[in-house]
């Protein structure tokens, strides 16, 4: 069960799991992602003069989820996915890959409404304190459009998140196929993949 591919190719990885890189970005885009919601629905939670340094950290959280995801598809598209056994049904599979690309659309284009939409208000976007090229130049008849479009996009994402939770908890105690396990961290050094 722990044994490891040859990392000779290209396409290499654990046969019963993903890479730790994988793994890493996986879990870190998650966390990611979670913090940046949290700042956004906590926001009322915090003084009015703490609300901005929410703000501020919900725009580099979004970014850095921007760049992560960006990294993880190339690695993604070089490294391929260790095989689901039992292997699924043709339609299981098609789902499933609609499901990640609907993931991957998402924190894309996410970051990229917000970042548009605070461009669009004249503010100069600084994830952790570096500035970033103005997206668009500053116009106020787009930034409601476009906050609006981030805020149904980020609701579409709750909707997202929850069907991918659910699907791999349903893969793991009905299905019984390792689905859960390929993105699970190893349980101890017997389980590192390789790169």
């Amino acid at each position: 069960m722990s044994a490891v591919m040859p990392s000779s190719a290209t396409r290499t990885h654990a046969a019963n799991r993903f890479s730790t890189p994988m793994l890493v970005l996986h879990w870190l885009i998650f966390v990611l992602m979670a913090a940046a919601y949290a700042t956004m629905e906590f926001r009322g939670l915090v003084p009015r003069e703490g609300r901005f340094a929410m703000r501020a950290a919900h725009y580099s959280l979004g970014l850095a989820v921007l760049a992560l995801v960006l990294v993880r598809i190339a690695m993604r598209r070089s490294h391929g996915a260790p095989p689901i056994v039992p292997a699924p049904s043709a339609l299981n599979a098609a789902a499933a890959k609609a499901g990640h690309l609907a993931l991957y659309v998402l924190m894309i284009v996410l970051p990229v409404l917000g970042w548009l939409a605070y461009g669009a208000e004249g503010r100069v976007v600084a994830p952790f304190g570096v500035p970033l090229p103005m997206p668009i130049a500053p116009n106020q008849d787009w930034v409601k459009p476009l906050e609006g479009a981030h805020e149904i996009a980020g609701k579409i994402g709750y909707v997202l998140v929850g069907l991918h939770a659910a699907a791999a908890l349903w893969h793991h105690y009905f299905v019984r196929d390792n689905t859960l396990a390929l993105m699970w961290p190893p349980a101890g050094r017997g389980g590192r993949s390789s790169a």
